[in-house]
Protein backbone atom coordinates (compact mmCIF):
# COMPACT_ATOMS: atom_id res chain seq x y z
CA UNK A 1 0.00 0.00 0.00
CA UNK A 2 2.80 2.39 0.99
CA UNK A 3 4.78 1.61 -2.19
CA UNK A 4 1.67 2.18 -4.32
CA UNK A 5 1.10 5.58 -2.65
CA UNK A 6 4.74 6.56 -3.26
CA UNK A 7 4.45 5.51 -6.90
CA UNK A 8 1.23 7.50 -7.33
CA UNK A 9 2.90 10.53 -5.76
CA UNK A 10 5.90 10.27 -8.10
CA UNK A 11 3.62 9.98 -11.15
CA UNK A 12 1.63 13.02 -10.01
CA UNK A 13 4.85 15.01 -9.47
CA UNK A 14 6.18 14.11 -12.93
CA UNK A 15 2.85 15.00 -14.53
CA UNK A 16 2.78 18.34 -12.71
CA UNK A 17 6.38 19.07 -13.76
CA UNK A 18 5.62 18.30 -17.42
CA UNK A 19 2.48 20.44 -17.39
CA UNK A 20 4.42 23.28 -15.75
CA UNK A 21 7.01 23.10 -18.55
CA UNK A 22 4.25 23.22 -21.17
CA UNK A 23 2.57 26.15 -19.45
CA UNK A 24 5.58 28.45 -19.91
CA UNK A 25 7.22 26.75 -22.90
CA UNK A 26 6.83 29.80 -25.17
CA UNK A 27 9.04 31.89 -22.89
CA UNK A 28 12.03 29.94 -24.21
CA UNK A 29 11.68 32.03 -27.39
CA UNK A 30 13.74 35.22 -26.89
CA UNK A 31 11.54 37.49 -28.99
CA UNK A 32 8.43 36.36 -27.17
CA UNK A 33 10.11 36.86 -23.77
CA UNK A 34 10.72 40.49 -24.73
CA UNK A 35 7.14 40.86 -25.93
CA UNK A 36 5.88 39.27 -22.70
CA UNK A 37 7.86 41.72 -20.55
CA UNK A 38 6.79 44.79 -22.53
CA UNK A 39 3.14 43.83 -22.57
CA UNK A 40 3.12 43.02 -18.84
CA UNK A 41 4.35 46.50 -17.97
CA UNK A 42 2.15 48.27 -20.52
CA UNK A 43 -1.05 46.44 -19.64
CA UNK A 44 -0.68 47.26 -15.96
CA UNK A 45 -0.69 50.91 -17.04
CA UNK A 46 -3.67 50.29 -19.31
CA UNK A 47 -5.77 48.87 -16.47
CA UNK A 48 -4.72 51.75 -14.24
CA UNK A 49 -5.99 54.17 -16.87
CA UNK A 50 -9.20 52.17 -17.35
CA UNK A 51 -10.11 52.49 -13.68
CA UNK A 52 -9.01 56.13 -13.54
CA UNK A 53 -11.11 56.98 -16.62
CA UNK A 54 -14.22 55.39 -15.10
CA UNK A 55 -13.70 57.28 -11.84
CA UNK A 56 -13.01 60.53 -13.73
CA UNK A 57 -16.29 60.29 -15.65
CA UNK A 58 -18.27 59.43 -12.52
CA UNK A 59 -16.58 62.35 -10.74
CA UNK A 60 -17.48 64.75 -13.56
CA UNK A 61 -21.04 63.52 -14.16
CA UNK A 62 -22.15 60.81 -11.71
CA UNK A 63 -23.90 59.22 -14.70
CA UNK A 64 -23.76 55.57 -15.73
CA UNK A 65 -24.98 56.54 -19.19
CA UNK A 66 -22.07 59.00 -19.58
CA UNK A 67 -19.65 56.28 -18.49
CA UNK A 68 -21.11 53.90 -21.04
CA UNK A 69 -20.86 56.60 -23.72
CA UNK A 70 -17.16 57.18 -23.02
CA UNK A 71 -16.47 53.48 -23.32
CA UNK A 72 -18.60 53.35 -26.45
CA UNK A 73 -16.68 56.21 -28.06
CA UNK A 74 -13.40 54.50 -27.28
CA UNK A 75 -14.48 51.40 -29.16
CA UNK A 76 -16.47 52.94 -32.04
CA UNK A 77 -13.38 53.02 -34.30
CA UNK A 78 -12.73 49.34 -33.57
CA UNK A 79 -16.21 48.50 -34.77
CA UNK A 80 -15.89 50.62 -37.91
CA UNK A 81 -12.17 50.56 -38.74
CA UNK A 82 -10.76 47.26 -37.40
CA UNK A 83 -11.22 45.51 -40.80
CA UNK A 84 -8.96 48.17 -42.33
CA UNK A 85 -6.49 47.51 -39.52
CA UNK A 86 -6.62 43.85 -40.49
CA UNK A 87 -5.81 44.71 -44.10
CA UNK A 88 -2.81 46.75 -42.91
CA UNK A 89 -1.70 43.82 -40.74
CA UNK A 90 -1.73 41.55 -43.80
CA UNK A 91 0.13 44.10 -45.96
CA UNK A 92 2.85 45.64 -43.79
CA UNK A 93 5.46 44.85 -41.13
CA UNK A 94 3.59 44.10 -37.93
CA UNK A 95 6.56 45.02 -35.77
CA UNK A 96 6.83 48.47 -37.34
CA UNK A 97 3.08 49.09 -37.16
CA UNK A 98 3.12 48.20 -33.44
CA UNK A 99 5.90 50.71 -32.77
CA UNK A 100 3.73 53.43 -34.35
CA UNK A 101 0.48 52.54 -32.60
CA UNK A 102 2.10 52.13 -29.18
CA UNK A 103 3.80 55.53 -29.51
CA UNK A 104 0.50 57.22 -30.36
CA UNK A 105 -1.32 55.51 -27.47
CA UNK A 106 1.36 56.76 -25.10
CA UNK A 107 0.97 60.34 -26.33
CA UNK A 108 -2.81 60.22 -25.82
CA UNK A 109 -2.39 58.96 -22.25
CA UNK A 110 0.14 61.71 -21.56
CA UNK A 111 -2.27 64.36 -22.88
CA UNK A 112 -5.11 63.17 -20.63
CA UNK A 113 -2.78 63.01 -17.64
CA UNK A 114 -1.64 66.61 -18.15
CA UNK A 115 -5.23 67.82 -18.55
CA UNK A 116 -6.32 66.12 -15.32
CA UNK A 117 -3.22 67.29 -13.40
CA UNK A 118 -3.77 70.91 -14.40
CA UNK A 119 -7.51 70.81 -13.69
CA UNK A 120 -8.29 71.66 -17.32
CA UNK A 121 -10.11 68.45 -18.19
CA UNK A 122 -13.70 68.62 -19.39
CA UNK A 123 -16.04 65.78 -20.34
CA UNK A 124 -15.85 66.58 -24.06
CA UNK A 125 -12.05 66.24 -23.87
CA UNK A 126 -12.42 62.78 -22.34
CA UNK A 127 -14.81 61.89 -25.16
CA UNK A 128 -12.36 63.16 -27.81
CA UNK A 129 -9.30 61.41 -26.38
CA UNK A 130 -11.25 58.16 -25.93
CA UNK A 131 -12.24 58.31 -29.60
CA UNK A 132 -8.62 58.98 -30.59
CA UNK A 133 -7.42 55.98 -28.61
CA UNK A 134 -10.07 53.89 -30.35
CA UNK A 135 -8.66 54.84 -33.76
CA UNK A 136 -5.19 53.77 -32.65
CA UNK A 137 -6.52 50.48 -31.24
CA UNK A 138 -8.40 49.73 -34.46
CA UNK A 139 -5.01 49.24 -36.09
CA UNK A 140 -3.07 48.05 -33.05
CA UNK A 141 -5.36 45.19 -32.01
CA UNK A 142 -5.41 43.04 -35.17
CA UNK A 143 -1.69 43.70 -35.67
CA UNK A 144 -0.88 42.70 -32.09
CA UNK A 145 -3.07 39.57 -32.23
CA UNK A 146 -1.36 38.29 -35.38
CA UNK A 147 2.15 39.39 -34.39
CA UNK A 148 2.31 36.60 -31.78
CA UNK A 149 2.08 34.08 -34.61
CA UNK A 150 5.27 35.56 -36.08
CA UNK A 151 6.95 35.44 -32.68
CA UNK A 152 6.53 31.69 -32.08
CA UNK A 153 4.92 30.04 -35.13
CA UNK A 154 1.89 27.75 -35.26
CA UNK A 155 3.20 25.03 -32.93
CA UNK A 156 3.32 27.28 -29.85
CA UNK A 157 0.35 29.46 -30.82
CA UNK A 158 -2.20 28.05 -28.34
CA UNK A 159 0.28 28.36 -25.50
CA UNK A 160 1.21 31.95 -26.38
CA UNK A 161 -2.40 33.10 -26.70
CA UNK A 162 -3.19 31.67 -23.28
CA UNK A 163 -0.08 33.26 -21.76
CA UNK A 164 -1.14 36.58 -23.29
CA UNK A 165 -4.50 36.15 -21.58
CA UNK A 166 -2.64 35.55 -18.32
CA UNK A 167 -0.72 38.82 -18.87
CA UNK A 168 -3.95 40.72 -19.45
CA UNK A 169 -5.63 39.30 -16.39
CA UNK A 170 -2.60 39.45 -14.09
CA UNK A 171 -2.36 43.13 -14.98
CA UNK A 172 -6.08 43.36 -14.21
CA UNK A 173 -5.09 42.40 -10.64
CA UNK A 174 -2.01 44.60 -10.33
CA UNK A 175 -3.11 47.64 -12.36
CA UNK A 176 -6.40 48.46 -10.58
CA UNK A 177 -4.86 47.65 -7.18
CA UNK A 178 -2.07 50.17 -7.77
CA UNK A 179 -4.52 52.64 -9.27
CA UNK A 180 -6.81 52.37 -6.25
CA UNK A 181 -3.91 53.24 -3.91
CA UNK A 182 -2.70 56.07 -6.14
CA UNK A 183 -6.18 57.59 -6.51
CA UNK A 184 -6.68 57.49 -2.75
CA UNK A 185 -3.33 59.17 -2.03
CA UNK A 186 -2.50 61.31 -5.08
CA UNK A 187 -5.63 61.58 -7.23
CA UNK A 188 -6.39 60.50 -10.78
CA UNK A 189 -3.68 62.23 -12.86
CA UNK A 190 -0.72 59.97 -11.94
CA UNK A 191 -2.58 56.92 -13.30
CA UNK A 192 -2.66 58.45 -16.79
CA UNK A 193 0.95 59.64 -16.61
CA UNK A 194 2.23 56.24 -15.46
CA UNK A 195 0.33 54.59 -18.31
CA UNK A 196 2.02 56.96 -20.77
CA UNK A 197 5.43 55.92 -19.44
CA UNK A 198 4.55 52.21 -19.64
CA UNK A 199 4.44 52.35 -23.44
CA UNK A 200 8.17 53.11 -23.44
CA UNK A 201 8.76 49.56 -22.19
CA UNK A 202 6.94 48.15 -25.23
CA UNK A 203 8.97 50.28 -27.65
CA UNK A 204 12.27 49.22 -26.02
CA UNK A 205 11.31 45.53 -26.17
CA UNK A 206 10.26 45.81 -29.83
CA UNK A 207 13.60 47.44 -30.67
CA UNK A 208 15.53 44.65 -28.91
CA UNK A 209 13.89 41.84 -30.89
CA UNK A 210 15.89 39.91 -33.50
CA UNK A 211 14.11 40.36 -36.83
CA UNK A 212 15.85 37.31 -38.28
CA UNK A 213 14.12 35.07 -35.72
CA UNK A 214 10.58 36.15 -36.62
CA UNK A 215 8.41 33.65 -38.54
CA UNK A 216 7.20 36.33 -40.93
CA UNK A 217 3.84 35.80 -42.63
CA UNK A 218 3.70 36.40 -46.40
CA UNK A 219 2.64 39.98 -47.08
CA UNK A 220 -0.41 40.54 -49.21
CA UNK A 221 0.00 42.93 -52.11
CA UNK A 222 -2.47 45.80 -52.36
CA UNK A 223 -5.49 44.93 -54.51
CA UNK A 224 -9.14 45.87 -54.82
CA UNK A 225 -11.71 44.02 -52.79
CA UNK A 226 -9.43 42.79 -49.99
CA UNK A 227 -11.70 44.12 -47.26
CA UNK A 228 -14.75 42.45 -48.79
CA UNK A 229 -12.72 39.28 -49.29
CA UNK A 230 -12.04 39.09 -45.55
CA UNK A 231 -15.74 39.25 -44.69
CA UNK A 232 -16.59 36.70 -47.40
CA UNK A 233 -13.87 34.31 -46.24
CA UNK A 234 -15.02 34.45 -42.62
CA UNK A 235 -18.67 33.89 -43.52
CA UNK A 236 -17.99 30.99 -45.88
CA UNK A 237 -15.77 29.15 -43.37
CA UNK A 238 -18.26 27.60 -40.89
CA UNK A 239 -15.99 27.33 -37.85
CA UNK A 240 -14.77 30.92 -38.23
CA UNK A 241 -18.34 32.18 -38.68
CA UNK A 242 -19.64 30.29 -35.63
CA UNK A 243 -16.81 31.39 -33.35
CA UNK A 244 -17.22 35.01 -34.42
CA UNK A 245 -20.97 34.87 -33.70
CA UNK A 246 -20.24 33.56 -30.21
CA UNK A 247 -17.61 36.24 -29.63
CA UNK A 248 -20.00 38.95 -30.84
CA UNK A 249 -22.67 37.94 -28.32
CA UNK A 250 -20.23 37.87 -25.42
CA UNK A 251 -18.27 40.94 -26.52
CA UNK A 252 -21.37 43.08 -26.91
CA UNK A 253 -23.12 42.46 -23.60
CA UNK A 254 -21.07 40.22 -21.29
CA UNK A 255 -17.67 41.90 -21.28
CA UNK A 256 -18.83 45.37 -20.24
CA UNK A 257 -17.19 45.18 -16.82
CA UNK A 258 -15.67 48.64 -17.19
CA UNK A 259 -19.26 49.89 -16.97
CA UNK A 260 -21.05 47.33 -14.79
CA UNK A 261 -18.46 47.02 -12.01
CA UNK A 262 -18.04 50.76 -11.28
CA UNK A 263 -21.84 51.04 -11.24
CA UNK A 264 -22.15 48.02 -8.94
CA UNK A 265 -19.61 49.50 -6.53
CA UNK A 266 -21.10 53.01 -6.81
CA UNK A 267 -24.75 52.07 -6.27
CA UNK A 268 -24.73 48.79 -4.31
CA UNK A 269 -21.60 49.18 -2.18
CA UNK A 270 -21.47 52.98 -1.78
CA UNK A 271 -18.91 55.11 0.04
CA UNK A 272 -16.50 57.95 -0.61
CA UNK A 273 -14.82 58.27 -4.00
CA UNK A 274 -11.71 56.54 -2.66
CA UNK A 275 -13.77 53.69 -1.16
CA UNK A 276 -15.70 53.14 -4.40
CA UNK A 277 -12.44 53.15 -6.40
CA UNK A 278 -11.00 50.59 -3.99
CA UNK A 279 -14.09 48.39 -4.30
CA UNK A 280 -13.92 48.48 -8.11
CA UNK A 281 -10.22 47.60 -7.93
CA UNK A 282 -11.05 44.71 -5.59
CA UNK A 283 -13.67 43.26 -7.94
CA UNK A 284 -11.37 43.60 -10.96
CA UNK A 285 -8.53 42.04 -9.01
CA UNK A 286 -10.63 39.01 -8.04
CA UNK A 287 -11.55 38.59 -11.70
CA UNK A 288 -7.90 38.86 -12.63
CA UNK A 289 -6.83 36.23 -10.09
CA UNK A 290 -9.47 33.82 -11.37
CA UNK A 291 -8.39 34.46 -14.95
CA UNK A 292 -4.72 33.87 -14.12
CA UNK A 293 -5.62 30.52 -12.52
CA UNK A 294 -7.76 29.63 -15.53
CA UNK A 295 -5.00 30.69 -17.90
CA UNK A 296 -2.36 28.61 -16.14
CA UNK A 297 -4.63 25.56 -16.32
CA UNK A 298 -5.41 26.17 -20.01
CA UNK A 299 -1.77 26.88 -20.97
CA UNK A 300 -0.72 23.44 -19.74
CA UNK A 301 -3.30 21.69 -21.89
CA UNK A 302 -3.23 20.76 -25.55
CA UNK A 303 -5.37 22.00 -28.41
CA UNK A 304 -8.63 23.89 -28.47
CA UNK A 305 -12.04 22.71 -29.67
CA UNK A 306 -15.64 23.88 -29.87
CA UNK A 307 -16.71 21.67 -26.98
CA UNK A 308 -14.31 23.40 -24.59
CA UNK A 309 -15.33 26.79 -25.99
CA UNK A 310 -19.00 25.99 -25.37
CA UNK A 311 -18.30 24.92 -21.78
CA UNK A 312 -16.42 28.18 -21.25
CA UNK A 313 -19.40 30.21 -22.52
CA UNK A 314 -21.92 28.47 -20.26
CA UNK A 315 -19.58 28.72 -17.27
CA UNK A 316 -19.02 32.41 -17.96
CA UNK A 317 -22.76 33.07 -17.98
CA UNK A 318 -23.43 31.07 -14.81
CA UNK A 319 -20.64 32.91 -12.96
CA UNK A 320 -22.07 36.30 -13.93
CA UNK A 321 -25.41 35.25 -12.45
CA UNK A 322 -23.58 34.50 -9.18
CA UNK A 323 -22.10 38.02 -9.19
CA UNK A 324 -25.53 39.56 -9.82
CA UNK A 325 -27.09 37.88 -6.77
CA UNK A 326 -24.13 38.36 -4.40
CA UNK A 327 -25.37 40.09 -1.22
CA UNK A 328 -22.00 41.52 -0.15
CA UNK A 329 -18.82 42.84 -1.73
CA UNK A 330 -16.89 39.78 -0.52
CA UNK A 331 -19.29 37.35 -2.20
CA UNK A 332 -19.26 39.46 -5.38
CA UNK A 333 -15.45 39.31 -5.37
CA UNK A 334 -15.40 35.54 -5.05
CA UNK A 335 -17.95 35.22 -7.86
CA UNK A 336 -15.82 37.54 -10.03
CA UNK A 337 -12.97 35.09 -9.53
CA UNK A 338 -15.12 32.40 -11.15
CA UNK A 339 -16.04 34.84 -13.93
CA UNK A 340 -12.34 35.39 -14.57
CA UNK A 341 -11.63 31.65 -14.70
CA UNK A 342 -14.19 31.04 -17.44
CA UNK A 343 -13.58 34.31 -19.27
CA UNK A 344 -9.96 33.47 -20.04
CA UNK A 345 -11.01 30.02 -21.22
CA UNK A 346 -13.55 31.54 -23.60
CA UNK A 347 -11.37 34.28 -25.10
CA UNK A 348 -8.26 32.09 -25.43
CA UNK A 349 -10.28 29.38 -27.20
CA UNK A 350 -11.84 31.81 -29.68
CA UNK A 351 -8.48 33.41 -30.47
CA UNK A 352 -6.62 30.12 -30.87
CA UNK A 353 -9.29 28.49 -33.01
CA UNK A 354 -9.47 31.45 -35.38
CA UNK A 355 -5.71 31.83 -35.78
CA UNK A 356 -5.22 28.10 -36.21
CA UNK A 357 -7.74 27.57 -38.98
CA UNK A 358 -7.26 30.87 -40.85
CA UNK A 359 -5.19 31.14 -43.99
CA UNK A 360 -1.91 33.01 -43.38
CA UNK A 361 -2.92 35.60 -45.98
CA UNK A 362 -6.29 36.12 -44.28
CA UNK A 363 -5.21 35.93 -40.64
CA UNK A 364 -4.98 39.69 -40.13
CA UNK A 365 -8.47 40.28 -41.49
CA UNK A 366 -9.97 37.39 -39.51
CA UNK A 367 -8.43 38.65 -36.27
CA UNK A 368 -9.67 42.14 -37.09
CA UNK A 369 -13.18 40.67 -37.13
CA UNK A 370 -12.40 39.02 -33.78
CA UNK A 371 -11.35 42.43 -32.43
CA UNK A 372 -14.59 43.92 -33.75
CA UNK A 373 -16.63 41.18 -32.12
CA UNK A 374 -14.77 41.25 -28.81
CA UNK A 375 -13.90 44.92 -28.32
CA UNK A 376 -15.51 46.96 -31.08
CA UNK A 377 -19.03 45.90 -30.10
CA UNK A 378 -18.53 47.79 -26.85
CA UNK A 379 -19.82 50.84 -28.72
CA UNK A 380 -23.18 49.07 -28.80
CA UNK A 381 -23.03 47.17 -25.54
CA UNK A 382 -21.54 49.76 -23.16
CA UNK A 383 -24.36 52.32 -23.51
CA UNK A 384 -26.94 49.53 -23.24
CA UNK A 385 -25.35 48.07 -20.10
CA UNK A 386 -24.89 51.58 -18.66
CA UNK A 387 -28.55 52.41 -19.32
CA UNK A 388 -29.78 49.11 -17.85
CA UNK A 389 -27.62 49.66 -14.79
CA UNK A 390 -28.88 53.20 -14.35
CA UNK A 391 -32.56 52.34 -14.84
CA UNK A 392 -32.95 48.87 -13.34
CA UNK A 393 -29.78 48.57 -11.26
CA UNK A 394 -26.29 47.18 -11.96
CA UNK A 395 -27.33 43.65 -10.94
CA UNK A 396 -29.65 43.56 -13.96
CA UNK A 397 -26.85 44.74 -16.23
CA UNK A 398 -24.89 41.67 -15.12
CA UNK A 399 -27.88 39.40 -15.75
CA UNK A 400 -28.16 40.76 -19.31
CA UNK A 401 -24.48 39.88 -19.83
CA UNK A 402 -25.04 36.41 -18.39
CA UNK A 403 -27.91 35.80 -20.81
CA UNK A 404 -25.68 36.77 -23.75
CA UNK A 405 -22.97 34.33 -22.63
CA UNK A 406 -25.55 31.55 -22.29
CA UNK A 407 -26.82 32.33 -25.80
CA UNK A 408 -23.23 32.05 -27.08
CA UNK A 409 -22.99 28.68 -25.40
CA UNK A 410 -26.14 27.63 -27.23
CA UNK A 411 -24.58 28.63 -30.57
CA UNK A 412 -21.47 26.61 -29.72
CA UNK A 413 -23.54 23.59 -28.73
CA UNK A 414 -25.50 23.61 -32.00
CA UNK A 415 -22.33 24.22 -34.02
CA UNK A 416 -20.29 21.46 -32.37
CA UNK A 417 -23.08 18.95 -32.87
CA UNK A 418 -23.55 19.94 -36.50
CA UNK A 419 -19.88 19.92 -37.47
CA UNK A 420 -18.06 17.99 -34.69
CA UNK A 421 -15.18 20.49 -34.76
CA UNK A 422 -11.86 19.37 -33.36
CA UNK A 423 -8.85 21.60 -33.99
CA UNK A 424 -6.53 18.60 -34.07
CA UNK A 425 -8.52 17.27 -37.03
CA UNK A 426 -8.56 20.53 -38.98
CA UNK A 427 -6.04 21.48 -41.67
CA UNK A 428 -3.35 24.04 -40.82
CA UNK A 429 -5.46 26.73 -42.47
CA UNK A 430 -8.78 26.93 -44.19
CA UNK A 431 -8.38 27.58 -47.93
CA UNK A 432 -8.52 31.16 -49.18
CA UNK A 433 -7.98 30.70 -52.95
CA UNK A 434 -10.31 32.89 -55.00
CA UNK A 435 -11.54 34.72 -51.90
CA UNK A 436 -8.23 36.62 -51.68
CA UNK A 437 -9.37 39.32 -54.10
CA UNK A 438 -13.08 38.52 -54.38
Amino acid sequence: MWNRARHTGRVAAVTLKRRSRRTFSSLKVRNYRLYFIGQTISLCGTWMQSLATAMLVLHLTGSGTALGLVMGLQFTPLLLLAPYGGVLADRFSKRRLLAITQSLAGLLALTLGVLVATGSVRLWMVYLLAFGLGIVNAIDNPVRQTFVHELVGRKQLANVITLNSIIVNASRVVGPAIAGLIIAQLGLAPCFLINALSFVAVLVCLAMMHGSELALSPRVQAAKGQLRAGFSYAWKTPIIRDVLIMMTLVGTLSYEFSVSLPLLAHLNFPGTEAVVAGNVALLMSFMGVGAVVGGLVAAGKGGRNMRSLTIGAFGFGAAMVLVSVSPTLAWAGLAMGIVGYFSVSFTAHTNTILQTVSSAKMRGRVMALWAMAFIGTTVIGAPIIGWVGQQAGPRWSLIVGAAAAMAAGGVGLISSRAHAYEISELPAAAPAKALETA
